[in-house]
């Protein structure tokens, strides 16, 4: 009897559990994990086509590497939008000092490519700590602003913010990584600016933010200065630090409305366009899908901005409101620097194009930032 009543009340509990789970799971917005889902789907045959010519190359081991990292990061957006995202505002100090010690790690123990030491080795698994603070950066911003906001003036948060944003800058800058530096502090600003800043405030933020973004300079290696310089005339250094530049713009222009298809860019399979699985992987996907290709990309970006900017207009509170414009200020500038870079309008400073390019750090990172944002959204206050 006591047998059965047991057995009785385990099924009523996971009946309950699986019910209470399938509620929840159609309360994603699955317009945002669609636009997710493509993009990744995308990035994965822009990958494949990359190795098209040559399945033992080094980039056929990237494409089973990115959908290893791609299996985990969609585990963590799951587990992420089913958590409850207020418990990150009492953490958030905690992961401010676990970013700073994993940025000291990587300078002290990181591995160096090309003069940018920027990731630490575990067993054979690396570890790029960057990408991680920077969503660590937005939960602590976030954070902060949203309990602060009564308490100090804006004046006041504005200058204890550019010091507890400057340490993570000034060690980024000494890996060195300009591209992720411009990206957190785009992040801080997007945060400072709808935290209710005057106009007066404003313009004293961004002097602030020019002179930490142009004291970055004195931390660049000679190769990351001479591509700031010849972003104007790469054509000056063809085949120094301007070849990468130009190179990119033969792929994107080559493609022209329809492209070539999917294993036939030439620049990209006779191995002119350097970087083709990281920076310049748009240069990949322009030249093989052509205009029409780029532009659907772009769109799918245009939808998953839409679909953030729609969770924070929702949410519950300041903090989850933040959190979601920093993400979104995130995904925004890498977009727009990345591209930037393919056709020649933003120096080549290797900021990865989210969700398509190679790189397991950056793409579990970015999931798990969609997973917090699919938290808020569905915890939001309805309409």
């Amino acid at each position: 009897m006591l047998a059965r009543n047991v057995k009785h009340l385990t099924f009523r509990v996971m009946r309950f559990t699986f019910r209470d789970f399938m509620n929840k799971f159609f309360k994603l917005d699955w317009m945002m994990l669609g636009a997710v889902a493509l993009l990744l789907i995308i990035g994965m045959l822009a990958l494949y086509s990359i190795s098209y010519e040559d399945a033992s190359s080094i980039y056929a081991g990237n494409l089973a590497r990115q959908a290893i990292s791609i299996a985990i990061g969609g585990g963590m957006l799951f587990f992420l939008a089913f958590f409850d995202y207020r418990v990150l505002n009492s953490y958030s100090t905690k992961l401010y000092f676990l970013g700073l010690v994993l940025l000291v790690l990587v300078i002290v123990f990181g591995k160096t490519v090309n003069g940018h030491t920027g990731w630490l080795n575990f067993g054979g698994v690396s570890l790029q700590p960057v990408e991680i603070v920077k969503l660590i950066m937005i939960i602590f911003l976030a954070s902060f602003l949203s309990k602060k906001k009564n308490q100090l003036s804006i004046a006041v948060r504005i200058i204890v913010s550019v010091v507890l944003v400057f340490i993570p800058i000034y060690l980024i800058m000494k890996q060195p990584d300009l591209g992720s530096s411009t990206i957190v502090i785009g992040c801080w600003g997007m945060l400072l600016f709808v935290s209710g800043l005057s106009k007066k405030n404003l313009v004293i933020l961004i002097i602030i933010g020019a002179l930490l973004a142009s004291s970055g300079w004195f931390f660049l290696k000679p190769y990351q200065k001479d591509r700031i310089v010849n972003l104007v005339r790469p054509e000056r250094d063809p085949r120094g630090s301007g070849y990468n530049v130009l190179q990119a713009i033969v792929s994107v222009g080559s493609g022209g409305i329809t492209g070539n298809g999917l294993g036939h860019g030439s620049q990209s399979q006779l191995n002119f366009l350097p970087e083709k699985n990281t920076d310049f992987i748009f240069s990949v996907l322009a030249e093989e899908l052509g205009f029409i290709g780029s532009l659907s990309i772009l769109i799918l970006y245009g939808i998953l901005f839409w679909r953030l900017k729609e969770t924070a207009r929702m949410a519950r509170d300041n903090f989850g409101y933040l959190i979601v414009i920093g993400v979104m200020a995130m995904l925004f500038l890498q977009v727009l620097v990345n591209v930037g870079m393919n056709i020649g309008v933003m120096p080549v400073t290797g900021v990865p194009l989210p969700l398509l390019s190679f790189g397991g750090s950056s793409v579990i990172t970015i999931l798990a930032s969609v997973g917090i944002a699919e938290s808020i959204y569905m915890r939001r206050i309805k309409d």
